[in-house]
């Protein structure tokens, strides 16, 4: 019989499912942090690698697998803490569930049409008998893969998927690792003041951005961090080189004024997103697509969290990277640019630029569509949230204000591009970002 004709007849009367766990090329990919209490590796699957290794296609469902590798370097049993990975992470016979074979939801998707197809039901016992078998071989794959919740013993090591929900863009991933206290003289007679107090282990990871095109992929903000000429600062002389820096952002000639530069972030990117990553969301690049995306939700009143920013202009060039907190709807949000410059501080990239937080839209002719948001004109306030912000996220070692924009008061504001009116005390924030979690401490700029 052709080899065609017999995988039809296969496929007929039995449901198939043919994973792959073997597949470990996801390891070229591997993120590595270690330090001297454990290794850590992280992998996160991409749609095409998680449906080959476990048969189904898992992010279809909202399910995105992480490959995760402890190796204990400690004296003591760790634990990994799954809530802080995250809190709604899915159990491996979960996601399995999630992804089982259904002959009656199957049908049910034909409707009417199913009628069509009664001539086959005859084939109706195969298929349950066969869809039920890959079900239990899906839900034992999952189990046998997943990451187990149990001590990782000193000098031993554990590994294993675990399964997440799905979120677009970069992610920020929390591995953290609870040491337990051994129990002195075997457990006889001991009180809890015998007890040692447990040590944490923490490793943050930035993963890289998937599933949207975020607008500084393009940007290749690591490699131009890296690349000269730098200009290295000590404290007095940053100070004065961010007082000299423009005091608003302009359009793209260059020849009319806009928002304020309110705001200074020192850090590399990838401390950059780790900071900010688990409460802003990236921006999309502006596309046809995106474009359809951010009109629908306009239309809808409904939240497009990676709706595209518009391009304000620094330096000659468009912002670097936008972020932006959003609420239920799209017209308020808060928007974050940011412009790498030359300036280095400890030898970390100073990065400057501007915040504000939409409150609605309004009609503009000075725009293409009509359209605009209206932003807060108190944007002192979107300057001091990400101050707050970053300050309960313990990601700020030193923070401060500088002289910038001026001040004006509301009686007599300034305008940016837009026609929005704005006031400020004229300051810029300031913020030398950690790499971890750290207690802050303010710097009073003279």
């Amino acid at each position: 019989m052709p080899r065609p004709l017999l995988a039809g007849l296969r496929r007929l009367f039995f449901t198939p499912y043919a994973p792959d766990p073997h597949d470990d090329s996801y390891l070229a990919r591997a993120l590595v942090q270690e330090s001297s209490t454990a290794e850590v590796i992280l992998v996160p699957l991409d749609a095409a690698e998680s449906h080959r290794i476990f048969g189904v296609p898992l992010m279809r469902k909202g399910i995105q697998p992480f490959f995760l590798k402890i190796v204990n370097r400690s004296t003591a049993p760790l634990r990994l803490q799954f809530l802080r990975f995250d809190p709604k992470y899915y159990t491996p016979l979960e996601a399995a569930a999630a992804n089982h074979f259904s002959i009656a939801k199957r049908l049910g998707a034909f409707g009417l049409l199913a009628w069509v197809f009664l001539p086959l039901l005859v084939l109706l016992p195969f298929k349950l008998v066969s869809a039920r078998s890959a079900n239990r071989r899906m839900d034992d794959l999952f189990r046998s893969l997943a990451f187990h919740l149990h001590p990782i013993p000193p000098g031993a090591q554990s590994a294993g998927f675990i399964f997440t929900p799905l979120d677009l863009g970069a992610r920020i991933i929390h591995v953290c690792l609870h040491s337990a206290s051994p129990i002195p003289n075997g457990g006889e007679g001991f009180s809890a003041a015998d007890l040692e107090a447990p040590s944490d282990a923490e490793f943050t990871f930035s993963v890289p951005t998937a599933g949207i095109a975020a607008d500084h992929l393009r940007k290749d903000l690591v490699a131009r961090e890296a690349a000269g000429p730098h200009v290295d600062c000590d404290v007095a002389a940053l100070a004065e080189k961010l007082r000299q820096m423009p005091p608003a952002t302009t359009n793209a000639r260059g020849n009319r004024s806009g928002d304020p530069v309110n705001l200074i972030v020192i850090g590399d990117f990838e401390t950059l997103l780790t900071a900010f990553g688990p409460r802003w969301d990236e921006s999309e690049t502006i596309t046809l697509a995106t474009c359809w995306k951010t009109a629908r939700a306009f239309l809808l009143g409904i939240e497009y969290r990676y709706s595209p920013v518009s391009p304000l202009y620094l330096f000659g060039r468009s912002q670097d990277v936008a972020l932006q907190r959003a609420r239920q709807s799209i017209n308020e949000r808060l928007h974050l640019r940011l412009w790498l410059t030359e300036l280095r501080f400890r030898g970390l990239p100073v990065y400057v630029g501007q915040v504000s937080r939409d409150i609605g839209v309004r009609f503009t002719s000075k725009t293409w569509n009509l359209t605009t948001h209206r932003v807060d004109p108190d944007v002192d306030e979107a300057r001091d949230y990400v101050v707050e912000d970053l300050l309960q996220a313990e990601r700020t070692e030193a923070a401060g204000y500088i002289d910038g924009v001026g001040a004006c008061n509301p009686a007599s504001p300034r305008c940016n591009l837009t026609g929005d009116p704005y006031f400020t005390d004229g300051k810029r924030a300031s913020i030398l970002l950690s790499r971890a979690r750290t207690k802050p401490r303010f710097v009073a700029w003279r």
